[in-house]
């Protein structure tokens, strides 16, 4: 071991998903072994994990930063039965509000790093009204939480792309200038042309060689449809594996066959799924599209925004909802809840540097629960967060920060 690898932390007597008890060392920002329990070192700060369950920290899939009205009074929901009437509500809104993006980012991103979590992929509104503002706002973001979150952001073009002419340019300009995917937005629901939408979202990710993730609320044999066109296209331009689909309620909403064949497709083309467990709507069956070789994935979508006055960003509790709504009752199950919000998300995302293993980095959660079933179960409040290797938060509450 090198000098600039030698033990600054031990994590000491934590429980793994495997039910062993252990010893983490860490040594600045990466774990470099795992013990047994009793076998780190004594010369080095160390936190009491007994009782504990070890996991690495959640990774956020889906989430609007730009959106939330965190530290503002409570805004009554505005009503909109379609997602157009919700975009002009919110449109409306977002002319009004009195704090700035990066305040009611920096509340939610202070939230969320509090509940464990150390990733996230954002999308941002980029539309020819607000043009490239947020995405600035989210990179100033970005940096100045660096140390308490990893953010990759999306370019989501909220407003659609052929009925707001110009938001093709400007998607092309938010990669240019830091953003890391291409988003979308229901082709036919809301541009009410599939091929123009995804000939235009395509064009900007295959000119970039970046990664799409595409909003599709399009419901039955339409989104399907829409499904199979997006796994398609992620083949033709060498994109697998670099592509999601947020939402996708036709999953849900068709039979066997139209199930079967979008699912193959998107197996083949490793297009991902996301889904947040939503009330209401069909939500795509994950465990059908897991068997399909399918990776669906966790996010909190909106949290106390225009399109909901619900969610916190506590992704165990996530985890919990899409158990329950999926009807996952056994271990393995629960287990899969739990990955949907860890591990699935982190690959999908594709953050090397993430698990809880000797040369992966140290951002760890720490739970008071005895397995994985029972965290999902039970969603403890009481966690010890650490992101680098850096105690961040401790029951709820954020450390100072240097």
């Amino acid at each position: 071991m090198t000098e600039d690898m030698q033990p600054s932390l031990v994590v000491a007597g934590a429980r793994t998903a495997g039910g062993h008890t252990v010893d983490i060392v860490i040594a600045g920002e990466t774990i470099t072994a795992i013990l047994p329990a009793g076998e780190g070192p004594e010369e080095c700060d160390r936190i009491d994990a007994t009782d504990r369950l070890a996991t690495p920290s959640f990774v956020e899939g889906h989430i609007h930063l730009d959106k939330t009205l965190l530290g503002l009074p409570f805004i009554p929901h505005l009503p909109g039965d379609t997602v157009a009437l919700r975009i002009a509500a919110e449109k409306t809104l977002r002319r009004t509000l009195a704090l700035p993006v990066e305040e009611r980012g920096g509340r939610l991103i202070e939230q969320i790093a509090a509940f464990g979590t150390g990733s996230l992929r954002s999308h941002v509104d980029i539309d020819t009204e607000v043009g490239l503002t947020g995405l600035h706002a989210l990179l100033r973001l970005k940096e100045r939480y660096w140390d308490l979150v990893d953010i990759q952001i999306v370019a989501f073009p909220q407003s659609g792309v052929i009925t707001d002419p110009g938001t093709a340019d400007l998607l092309d300009a938010a990669i240019r200038e830091g953003a890391d995917l291409v988003g979308g937005l229901d082709p036919a629901g809301i541009d009410q042309d599939v091929t123009g939408h995804l000939d235009a979202i395509f064009a900007v990710a295959g000119k970039h060689g970046v990664g799409l993730d595409i909003h599709l609320h399009d419901p039955g044999p339409l989104g399907a449809f829409e499904l199979r066109q997006i796994a398609d296209r992620t083949i033709a331009l060498g994109l697998e594996g670099k592509v999601a689909v947020s939402h996708a309620f036709a999953l849900g909403q068709v039979d066997a066959f139209e199930f079967g064949r979008t699912a193959e497709a998107l197996a083949k083309a490793r297009v991902a799924i996301m889904t947040n467990g939503p009330g209401p709507v069909a939500m795509p069956p994950v465990r059908r599209l897991t068997e399909a070789g399918v990776s669906v994935f966790a996010g909190s979508d909106n949290i106390r925004d225009a399109w909901s006055p619900y969610g916190d960003g506590d992704l165990l509790r996530r985890a919990m909802i899409i158990g329950y709504r999926q009807d996952f009752l056994a271990d393995a199950d629960l287990a899969h809840a739990f990955a949907m919000v860890t591990e699935i998300p982190a690959a999908v995302l594709g953050i090397e540097h993430y698990g809880l293993a000797p040369g992966k980095r140290a951002d760890i959660v720490l739970l008071a629960a005895d397995s994985l079933p029972e965290a999902v179960a039970g969603a403890p409040r009481d966690r010890i967060v650490l992101k680098r290797g850096r105690l961040v938060a401790r029951n709820g509450m954020l450390t100072p920060r240097d």
